[in-house]
C-alpha cells in the first residue's frame, strides 16, 4: 500500500468516508507523475500548454455530415467557461452535475467543467426510468442536470419537485419546445461569467490529489446503484498504468472512438481522462453506434487503439465471418490460409514458441490488411475488452485477422486491476495484476477459487452518503472484496469463474460456477445468442435459451432471425425466417436437436453429473437492453431474468 501515510493501514473507517467534502483517505504524494502532476486539472493544462493546436475532439454535424475539429486550446477554453457557468448557476462546494445523455462534446465539458469548478459528474444511463434516475438524483443531492433529448428532458420535468437539491436543467439538443426553467447549452456557453472568475480560480486551487474528482454509480444489476467516489489520485494512478502498459505516448497521435456509456468506469476513464493524458483525439460516435453505425465511425477516425464490450466484437465476429464464408474458390482458400498463419503466429508468439514471421507478414500484406481496413481497424495496435465475460472463440477470430485482444478487469470502485497485453497474454485470462498494485484470492477451495481481493491507490474513496455500504466492501487491512470469484495461476494470470452472490448452489450443496457452463454451451452453436443456467437450491441444472434474431434501430429483438440462426435452419433444411415459426412448429424438432446436441456436448466437458444440463426451454426473444435482461453494458441481470421467467422455471421442476 504504497504511498499511505507511514504505510500503516489501520481500521478502514479512518481512511474512508461516505461525505465527499471530507476525505479522509490520506495520501502521501511523491509527485511521481509527469512534471508533478497530480490532478485532472493540472494534468489538462499541461496538455493544453504543450499540443494547444492538436485536434482533442472530432464532432460530425448532423446535417452535412462533416467532421468537426476542436483543438485542445479551444477545448480548455470552453471548459473554463462551463465551469463558471455552473458555479454561477448554484453549483455548491463538491456540488454534482449529472448528466443524462449520449456521449458528446457537451457531455466532455460537462464532465470537465465540473471538475474544474470543485465538484463531481455524475452519469445516468439513457435507459434508466425516471423512478431510476431519482434514486441517483437524491442519492447524489445534484445541483444541475444536463440532458440531450425531449424524452430525457420529460423524465426529469416529472421528478423536478421531488429533487430539492437542483438548482438547473440544461439541455443541450435544440427542440421545438420550451419549459419554464430550462436553459440551453448555448445559453449556457454564452453566460456572461465575468464575475466568478475569481470564485472559479480559488475552488481550482483547493483541488489536491485527495479531493474527490468523480462520481460513478454502479449499474445496478445487484441491487440499487451504489455512488463510488473516485479521488484524482485513483484517476491518475489508473492512466499511469494504462499508459505504461500500453505504451501510449503524447509523440504518437494516439485515437480512439467515443460512443460506450459515459457513466461507466470505462467510457469515463478511457475516452474522457486517458485521452487528455496522452493529447489523444477523440470521435464521437452516433446514437445507433451499437446498432450497426458503429463502422462508420471507424472508418472515419481509424483509431490506434479501441475499447468494447463483448457484445461489440461478437457482432463484428458474426459479420466479418459471413463475408468470409461467402467466398469461394481460390479467394476461400488464401482467406483461410492467411487467418489460419496470423492465429498461428500470435498464438506461438503469446506462449513463447518459434512464429514463421515470413508466412505472417505474407498473410498480412496478401489479405489481412485489407480485411483490417474495410472495418476502419488497420491502424489499431491495441484492442481492449472489458465489463463483461468474453468468448474464447471471438478472441481467436480476432487473432485469426491479426488483431489481438486484450483483456481487461476492474470495477467501478477501482477501475482497472488486472490486465492482459502485448508481453503478458493468455487465453481465457484476464490478464496479471497491474503495477504497484496487490492481489489475493480469498478463501480459496481445493481448485484455488476464491473471492478475488485487490488493494493499491486505485481503491476508490468509498459510496457516496453510505459508510455502511463502504465498510462492507473493505476488510480491516483495506483489501477490496470484489463479489467476483476466480483463480490466479502459477503465472500470476487471474481466470474468471463467476460472482458470489450469483454463485449456483445445488440442493445437494455443490458450488456451481454457472459462467463457464453457459460459456461451453454458446460454444458449441453460433445459433444460440444467450444461455442461461438455472439450479440454485434445485436438484439439478437446467436451462433458458435464446437464438439469435435481428433487433430494431432502438435495440429491441424482433421476430426475425438473425444471419448465424438462419444459416442453421438452412443446415437443417427449414425454411424458418421467425422465431414465431420455430415455436409455433412445436417448437421445431429438429431446432429443439441442434440445441440438445450442443448441450450434450457441453456436458461432456462438465467437472462432474452435477454440472450436467438436463433440461433446456427455447424463449420467444432475445434478451436485450431494453426489455431488461441486459444493464448498460451488456452484463446479464439474473435477477429480472429468474423473476421474469419464474413460471417456466418453475415447470423446469414441477
Amino acid at each position: 500500500m504504497e504511498n499511505i501515510v507511514d504505510n500503516k493501514l489501520g481500521d478502514a473507517s479512518n481512511f474512508f468516508t461516505s461525505d465527499p467534502s471530507e476525505c479522509v483517505k490520506i495520501i502521501k504524494c511523491k509527485n511521481d507523475f509527469t512534471s508533478g502532476i497530480s490532478t485532472v486539472p493540472e494534468m489538462f493544462a499541461k496538455t493544453v500548454d504543450l499540443y494547444s493546436d492538436r485536434t482533442a475532439l472530432m464532432h460530425q454535424n448532423e446535417e452535412t455530415g462533416d467532421w468537426i475539429p476542436i483543438s485542445y486550446k479551444s477545448y480548455k477554453n470552453r471548459v473554463d467557461k462551463v465551469a463558471k457557468a455552473f458555479l454561477k448557476l448554484g453549483l455548491e462546494k463538491n456540488g454534482k452535475v449529472a448528466v443524462i445523455a449520449f456521449n458528446s462534446v457537451e457531455w466532455f465539458l460537462s464532465q470537465l467543467g465540473v471538475i474544474h469548478a470543485g465538484g463531481q459528474i455524475v452519469g445516468i444511463y439513457g435507459s434508466n426510468s425516471a423512478e431510476a434516475c431519482l434514486y441517483i438524483l437524491e442519492k447524489c443531492h445534484a445541483n444541475i442536470i444536463v440532458v440531450d433529448e425531449d424524452y430525457q428532458l420529460e423524465k426529469i420535468l416529472k421528478i423536478r419537485d421531488q429533487l430539492p437539491h437542483l438548482k438547473a436543467i440544461i439541455k443541450t439538443l435544440p427542440s421545438p419546445n420550451t419549459h419554464e426553467g430550462v436553459m440551453s447549452w448555448k445559453e449556457l456557453e454564452e453566460m456572461d461569467t465575468d464575475d466568478y472568475d475569481q470564485a472559479y480560480d480559488k475552488n481550482l486551487k483547493e483541488i489536491k490529489a485527495n479531493s474527490c474528482c468523480c462520481l460513478i454509480f454502479t449499474s445496478g444489476t445487484t441491487g440499487n446503484p451504489k455512488g463510488a467516489m473516485m479521488s484524482h489520485d485513483n484517476v491518475m494512478f489508473n492512466l499511469k498504468n494504462v499508459i505504461k502498459t500500453y505504451q501510449l505516448n503524447h509523440t504518437n497521435i494516439e485515437v480512439t472512438v467515443s460512443y460506450l456509456p459515459l457513466s461507466h468506469v470505462a467510457g469515463s476513464m478511457i475516452d474522457v481522462f486517458l485521452t487528455i493524458s496522452i493529447a489523444g483525439t477523440v470521435y464521437f460516435a452516433d446514437k445507433k453506434a451499437l446498432k450497426g453505425t458503429l463502422i462508420n465511425t471507424l472508418l472515419a477516425a481509424r483509431p490506434t487503439f479501441f475499447f468494447g464490450v463483448p457484445r461489440v466484437y461478437e457482432k463484428f465476429h458474426e459479420k466479418i465471418s459471413h463475408v468470409i464464408e461467402g467466398t469461394s474458390g481460390l479467394a476461400k482458400i488464401i482467406a483461410s490460409w492467411a487467418t489460419n498463419t496470423a492465429m498461428n503466429y500470435h498464438l506461438n508468439r503469446f506462449y513463447g514458441k518459434s512464429a514463421s514471421k515470413i508466412s505472417y507478414f505474407a498473410a498480412k500484406t496478401l489479405v489481412l490488411n485489407k480485411v483490417k481496413a474495410k472495418i476502419g481497424l488497420e491502424r489499431c495496435r491495441f484492442l481492449m475488452v472489458g465489463a463483461a465475460p468474453f468468448n474464447v472463440d471471438t478472441m481467436k477470430f480476432f487473432l485469426s485477422l491479426d488483431l489481438p485482444i486484450y483483456e481487461l478487469y476492474g470495477m467501478t470502485e477501482v477501475g482497472l486491476t488486472f490486465a492482459s497485453h502485448p508481453d503478458s497474454f493468455k487465453l481465457g485470462s484476464l490478464g496479471k495484476c497491474i503495477i504497484n498494485t496487490e492481489s489475493k484470492i480469498l478463501n480459496p477451495d481445493e481448485d484455488g477459487i476464491g473471492e478475488i481481493c485487490t488493494r493499491g491507490r486505485n481503491s476508490f474513496m468509498g459510496y457516496v452518503f453510505d459508510i455502511e455500504k463502504t465498510r462492507e466492501v473493505f476488510d480491516d487491512e483495506l483489501w477490496l472484496r470484489s463479489g467476483d470469484v476466480g483463480y490466479i495461476d502459477k503465472n500470476g494470470f487471474l481466470f474468471l469463474t463467476g460472482r458470489i452472490k450469483e454463485l449456483i448452489i445445488t440442493a445437494g450443496g455443490e458450488n456451481i460456477p454457472f459462467l463457464n457452463i453457459e460459456n461451453a454451451v454458446l460454444a458449441e452453436c453460433s445459433a444460440i445468442s444467450n444461455a442461461f443456467l438455472i439450479g440454485d437450491k434445485r436438484k439439478f441444472l437446467t436451462m433458458l435459451i435464446a437464438l439469435k434474431t435481428e433487433s430494431d434501430s432502438n435495440g429491441v429483438p424482433q421476430d426475425e432471425l438473425a444471419e448465424d440462426s438462419l444459416h442453421h435452419m438452412t443446415n437443417l433444411g427449414l425454411n424458418y425466417k421467425l422465431i414465431s415459426e420455430v415455436l409455433d412448429a412445436g417448437p421445431d424438432e429438429k431446432v429443439l436437436n441442434l440445441i440438445q446436441e450442443a448441450i450434450d456436448r457441453a456436458n461432456a466437458k462438465a467437472a462432474s453429473n452435477a454440472q450436467k444440463i438436463q433440461k433446456f426451454m427455447l424463449l420467444p426473444n432475445d434478451f436485450s437492453m431494453h426489455t431488461g435482461e441486459l444493464g448498460p453494458t451488456m452484463k446479464l441481470k439474473r435477477g429480472f431474468v429468474m423473476q421474469k421467467y419464474k413460471n417456466e422455471i418453475e415447470e423446469f421442476y414441477a
